[in-house]
């Protein structure tokens, strides 16, 4: 039993020294051995969002993005911080990319559509989820030769890189859910691949339904959205493997967020004229291991 002290002592150092590289990396005058005392004792912080998704995270110009993932962010550092005002500095972080960003220490947190899945744990930390939404697919206005998830099969469907969305429609269980023949198109990220599907370069494009109601909302009348739901996917915020300390304290400030109604209200801010049913309700936390 001392030998298994020993090395689980050891494990425990490992992960808190990888962690504490990864924070000294991100600037604010000095090492901190979490994300949420770098908030605190540094009052700076690098968050990862999207930048191409209306509605989630989309930067336009110079300025900072814009988004429900965005505000949510903003909400969740300023409840770490109690409140004090911390620079935050934002960073691309495409689906492609997140789990490195993290382990390399270019982002302190990513808020960014980003869906706890078991395949994901090993590398990542999950705080929330802070919504649940359903995965749905996104079709041309005038289609009408797709009006079910099962008109899917044999048509072309959008592989954004990096998401495992495509897996619900063409796998079987566990990771998929439809298992239906399908033509993959391969495209960078979730913007490409509604690029091709107005260029009718494929049929439909399929992932959580508020992704999708913001490029609907941004061009209105040119998609239609099944409401079909294919799965929950559970949103969580993204941290360093290790992090335990701001996992938790990130659970408190989403229990907060909803709880005062910000999440209720950012949701009808963002998506309350998309006609999607929008979450309602406090996820139970995913825990953090």
């Amino acid at each position: 039993m001392g030998k298994f002290r020993v090395a689980m002592r050891a494990a425990a150092l490992a992960v808190a020294v990888a962690v504490t590289a990864g924070l000294a990396g991100c600037g604010g005058g000095g090492s901190y051995t979490t994300v949420a005392d770098k908030i605190k004792g540094a009052r700076t912080v690098v968050v990862g969002t999207k930048w191409d998704q209306p509605g989630l995270g989309m930067r336009s110009g110079s300025g900072d993005p814009q988004g429900f993932d965005v505000d949510v962010a903003r909400y969740i550092v300023a409840n770490l911080a109690d409140g004090a005002k911390v620079k935050i500095t934002w960073r691309e972080s495409p689906s492609s990319t997140r789990e490195a960003l993290l382990q390399n220490g270019t982002v302190d947190m990513i808020v960014a559509s980003y869906s706890i899945t078991e395949s994901r744990k090993p590398k990542v930390t999950f705080a929330g989820p802070y919504v649940i939404v359903p995965q749905d697919t996104m079709v041309r206005a005038g289609d009408m030769a797709i009006k079910r998830v099962q008109d899917l099969r044999g048509k072309r469907i959008c592989l954004a890189e990096g998401s495992n969305s495509y897996r619900r429609i063409v796998d079987p269980p566990p990771d998929g859910m439809l298992d239906l023949p399908a033509q993959l198109v391969p495209a960078a990220n979730y913007s490409d691949c509604v690029r091709k599907l107005v260029e009718a370069r494929l049929d439909a494009v399929s992932t959580e339904n508020l992704t999708l109601a913001g490029y609907a909302e941004h061009d209105p009348g040119m998609f239609r959205l099944l409401n079909q739901p294919i799965s929950w996917e559970k949103w969580g915020v993204g941290l360093k493997k290790g992090d335990v300390e701001t996992c938790q304290a990130v659970n408190r400030a989403i229990a907060s967020m909803w709880r005062d109604g910000t999440t209720t209200r950012l949701l009808n801010k963002w998506f309350g004229r998309a006609g999607v049913a929008l979450p309602s309700s406090l996820p139970r936390p995913a825990g953090c291991p």
